[in-house]
């Protein structure tokens, strides 16, 4: 006789919630305070600079080389210890007396950060189906609220107390938040018994098994390239002519993408009603309309603003519905799932800062503006695509999937 389905109630959602926005918000921490931190550890801003890379790329190795043991070792277990060894990243930063320690500090931080890459498929396997897509929408709006607020919460610590209090901070708050999960979280058994090893190999398996997880982290990165050309560059426009702002006046601009991240939820529950296609196709058109609202924010911060909200509401849009369809592509392997998707996505975010400097570079914030719109009608052609792979799948397009890959 099976065992009940534990029961993800509300509190334990939010809770949840709370843990991906402090375990993802961390690494956002550094990019208001690097002037700072060069000059209270006596190094040049291009070291300190070197610390965002360090964040995204240990985050990304996480997401490849750790997310995937959810499907190995118990989620609770796992994503506490991961909580509280990040927690100790963090802590180390807070009191680094020298460059090379904030970068280990930064790197274990987010190596580990990605628990809430598993606290996500985890909300999916703990809900009942028909509240699926609210619980993976509630989670992730914990994380996107996380990132955007983590630049603005940085600044203003760092006015109160300096720059490596925020640090100090975060570290306190996670352990108390993975403390308290660990009370509240079901035990679950692991639904991969192999070596880690054939582990690893099964993302590729995976992979080349489901078209439409292809499909979805392409649909994914490009529509995250297409915000980060954004998130990268309008520093650089806010600071100069017409605007003016300081760091924390920017800071602050960039809390107006909160209200995008929190539609989240309402999109997974679009999802559990049945609106998972029509939400995506509105997502996508709208990550395209909302660069002419940026375009005219060259010149009015009113446009700016509304360009904002509009791309971050496309990006969460988006992003839950890709994330519900490939979780239910293959149950027993939620955490190598969101492994491949997470990893495209981050491929997306770091392209699209890149890219979005290179069009600064080249052609100011018109450049920006059509490289944007470009990656949005890119992200288009590959949803029909997908729509055309799902109509082609047992249930028509109205259907997520129900595929089964040999891990």
């Amino acid at each position: 006789m099976t065992s009940p389905r534990p029961v993800l109630t509300t509190p334990v959602l939010l809770l949840m919630a709370v843990a991906t926005g402090l375990c993802v918000g961390g690494n956002y921490f550094n990019q208001p305070l690097l002037a700072s931190i060069a000059d209270a550890l006596g190094t040049s801003e291009s070291a300190a600079a070197s610390t965002v890379t360090v964040a995204q790329v240990a985050y990304g190795l996480g997401l490849l080389f750790i997310v995937p043991l959810g499907d190995m070792f118990p989620q609770r277990r796992l994503a506490v210890l991961l909580m509280l060894v990040a927690a100790a990243g963090q802590g180390l930063s807070g009191v680094a007396p020298n460059i090379g320690v904030l970068v280990v500090g930064t790197a274990v931080a987010g190596l580990f950060s990605v628990a809430a890459q598993v606290l996500v498929p985890f909300a999916a396997t703990l809900a009942t189906p028909e509240h699926r897509g609210r619980a993976v929408g509630t989670v992730m709006s914990g994380l996107l609220v996380g990132i955007l607020a983590a630049r603005s919460v940085a600044g203003i610590l760092a006015e109160l107390g300096g720059w490596a209090t925020v640090y100090r901070v975060s570290a306190v708050a996670m352990v108390i938040v993975a403390l308290a999960l660990w009370r509240v979280l079901p035990a679950t058994t692991p639904t991969a018994r192999q070596s880690y090893g054939r582990t690893l190999r099964s993302l590729g398996n995976l992979l080349l098994a489901h078209p439409r997880l292809r499909t979805r982290a392409l649909l994914g990165g490009l529509t995250f390239a297409s915000v980060s050309a954004l998130f990268s560059t309008m520093a650089f426009l806010l600071a100069g002519p017409p605007f003016g702002l300081g760091d924390l006046q920017i800071g602050l601009v960039g809390l107006a993408g909160l209200a995008g991240a929190l539609a989240a939820t309402v999109a997974g529950r679009l999802v559990d009603r049945g609106y998972g296609p029509q939400t995506t196709a509105v997502g996508v058109v709208t990550v395209v309309l909302s660069w002419p609202a940026l375009a005219a924010g060259g010149t009015s911060l009113l446009w700016f603003l509304v360009g904002m909200l509009v791309i971050d509401l496309a990006l969460s849009l988006v992003h839950i519905t890709n994330q519900s369809v490939v979780y239910a592509l293959d149950p027993d392997a939620r955490s190598r799932l969101n492994s491949v998707y997470m990893t495209g996505y981050f491929i997306g975010a770091a392209s699209g800062s890149a890219l979005g400097t290179a069009a600064w570079t080249a052609g100011g914030w018109p450049g920006v503006c059509v490289l944007g719109a470009a990656l949005g009608l890119l992200a288009a052609l590959v949803w029909l695509y997908d729509r055309r792979i799902a109509a082609r799948m047992p249930g028509g397009a109205v259907t997520t999937g129900d595929e089964r890959a040999a891990a």
